[in-house]
């Protein structure tokens, strides 16, 4: 069990998908995403392993929820500054998790 100070220091924001780009190197299928965090926290890059269920066409102007307060991590030779949260399911047929009306992008999750 965690304690809701703990639960309060994941840092949970709304941004839209800006950009799409295959990732080849990754070891598993993904894509390269640049999302729009809004004014405060700006652009910021991830990898997502969603090839499955979505087309780069779907993912253009999605909003969709991500951890934006931990550590950089470096995948093959892109540096991923946020994870993009998704219920898993069988075979890691990844759903995003959105919003299902627009919202400003950068508003947190609580």
């Amino acid at each position: 069990m965690i304690t809701w100070n703990d639960f309060e220091r994941v840092e949970m924001r709304i941004g839209t998908i800006l950009d799409v780009q295959d990732f080849p190197k990754a070891n598993k299928p993904a894509y390269q995403l640049t999302i729009d965090f809004g004014v405060e926290l700006g652009i910021k890059k991830s990898s997502a392993q969603i090839t499955k269920r979505y087309t780069k066409e779907d993912l253009i102007g999605k909003q969709i929820v991500a951890v934006v307060n931990f550590p950089k991590k470096q995948i093959a030779d892109f540096m991923s500054e946020c994870l993009v949260l998704g219920s898993v399911g069988e075979e890691n047929d990844i759903v995003l998790l959105t919003s299902d009306v627009p919202v400003e992008n950068g508003l947190r999750i609580g």
